[in-house]
């Protein structure tokens, strides 16, 4: 199996060449370029084409979230995954916003943290327990909750929400063609519609609009 290629983007050099090591050793990621800035980091990531982004929300001058935006508005067709020391929830809605494919907590330990990167590279996505905990915390008990949900999801049709429903227990398309008996054709289909209707833009703003939809109902 070819390793995937990924792009670190932290501005602590200790901990940038920490998981590099990791992942090279890993032996399912091959790390092809680090940056200790965001401006570095997007250049980077459009010179080398990695499939998969690493990024640190903190850095000096410019932060993870304008990497989000710029990856996004440039196109750059790759993985975003964010692993960050940040527990502010904002800063969580904000970067599935701005389409973030996996948020991680850098407290994750290893072997959790290669699986949910190893998952996020095949198109699973799932919260980690970290990032589940942000969601529930008491504020997204209540108004503030309630103002991040998407759009009523009446439009849906009975298809689009039984994958709505597994893209939120953290199953890829292949998964979900052979749990519902179609084809994954159909199922990137659902899945473009689901984004379309519920105005997000990543399957884990999807996992995670399921997640604050149970909260906001208790």
């Amino acid at each position: 199996m070819t390793p995937t290629t990924l792009l670190l983007i932290d501005d602590h050099p200790l901990f940038r060449r920490g998981l590099a090591d990791f992942f090279n050793a890993s032996g399912e990621f091959v790390v092809v370029g680090e940056a200790s800035n965001a401006r570095l980091g997007i250049t980077l990531a459009g010179e080398l084409n990695p499939e998969m982004v690493l990024i640190d929300l903190h850095m000096p001058g410019l932060g993870g979230l304008t990497v989000l935006d710029e990856l996004r508005q440039l196109r750059v067709d790759c993985r975003k995954v964010v692993l960050t020391a940040s527990t502010e929830r904002a800063e969580l809605l904000a970067a599935l916003r701005l389409g973030a494919d996996g948020y991680v907590l850098k407290e994750t330990e290893p072997d959790v943290l290669l699986t949910y990167v190893r998952h996020c590279a095949n198109g699973m996505v799932t919260l980690d327990e970290g990032v589940r905990d942000l969601l529930a915390d008491e504020g997204a008990r209540h108004g503030e909750a309630n103002a991040a949900l998407p759009p009523c999801r009446a439009a849906l049709t009975e298809r689009e929400a039984q994958t709505l429903a597994l893209i939120a227990q953290g199953l890829s398309n292949k998964l979900i063609a052979r749990h519902l008996d179609i084809s994954e054709g159909t199922v990137k289909v659902y899945v473009k519609n689901l984004l379309r209707k519920l105005d997000v833009r990543s399957r884990l703003e999807l996992a995670a609009s399921v997640h604050r939809d149970a909260l906001a109902r208790h």
